[in-house]
């Protein structure tokens, strides 16, 4: 249950005016906390949109009550941080973040769902980012509507990867991206597509491999893979996008970090999980 107190400078402002370019309240959840009982209070007092605010008035809101048909399943999620508004979950590849068709109780979701009402919490799930199933790393899920639009907002995130070949020095991919014709999953490097920006800064180089250090402008589907394959360098492990199998049985992508700003207390937090050492992994099979 956010609450924000009004500064001396915005005495005098509405209530929709404060919460929407203040607040980065969406106006789809004014909405709905428009037709809450209380929803927007000062002083346990009921306020409306149009209303007057005065400087030191503590606006609290109280969001709806969540609902999902996303089935609860026992998992053992590894939690890197948790408070009433935000949790950040670490990842493991090969599971789907989302339920799909073919993934309907095996999903991050189901476990958080699980996780969540076990503890007597009640917020359906709802991931500020997003990773592919075999893409592994922090993942930031926000416990209402209100923190999730803040928070997309208000995210950086950092990745490591392991590409194929030679690469050094630092480097930014500017080509746009776009669903490839005849697919409905893989994408391509290609004018026409929708603007994106990857930045890269090589690590180290071993065995005819590349470790990176990787963040993105934007966040488009299949960024990271799309990108690197396009300039010769897929990721290993990537056979969608042109890498090789031979050693890695997913692609090698983690998201290492997350630098985000606290939807509630405005705290600047950072939480960071290490890959697994796939330079370790290559040299064991290069020596086997």
């Amino acid at each position: 249950m956010p609450e924000f107190t009004v500064p001396e400078e915005l005495e005098g402002i509405s209530v929709q005016h404060f919460l929407r370019r203040y607040c980065h309240v969406s106006a789809r959840l004014l909405a709905k906390l428009k037709r809450t009982e209380k929803g927007m209070t000062v002083g346990e007092q009921k306020i409306r949109s149009i209303d007057t605010l005065h400087a030191g008035d503590v606006v609290c809101l109280r969001f709806p009550q969540d609902t999902s048909d996303i089935i609860p399943v026992f998992m053992q999620p590894d939690i890197v941080y948790e408070d009433e508004t935000l949790l950040i979950v670490n990842k493991p590849p090969f599971m789907p973040v989302h339920p799909v068709r073919e993934h309907q109780t095996d999903t991050l979701a189901n476990g958080i769902m699980f996780y969540s009402r076990q503890k007597g919490e009640n917020y359906t799930f709802r991931a500020v980012n997003r990773l592919d199933k075999d893409t592994s790393g922090l993942i930031a899920v926000a416990k209402n509507a209100y923190a999730h639009t803040f928070l997309i907002r208000h995210i950086e995130k950092k990745y490591r990867a392991l590409c194929e070949g030679e690469l050094y020095g630092s480097g930014t991919i500017r080509t746009p991206i776009r669903l490839k014709e005849g697919s409905v999953m893989q994408r391509e490097a290609a004018e026409g597509g929708m603007s994106a920006v990857t930045h890269y800064t090589s690590v180290a180089v071993e065995n005819g491999h590349t470790l990176l250090s990787l963040w993105l402008e934007t966040g488009r589907t299949h960024q990271i893979r799309v990108h690197l394959s396009s300039i010769g360098h897929p990721l290993a492990g990537d056979e969608l996008y042109g890498g090789s199998r031979r050693i890695f049985q997913r692609q090698c992508l983690h998201c290492e970090s997350l630098c985000l700003t606290h939807p509630v207390s405005g705290e600047k937090m950072m939480f960071s999980r290490k890959a697994e050492d796939w330079m370790k992994l290559l040299r064991d099979f290069s020596s086997s």
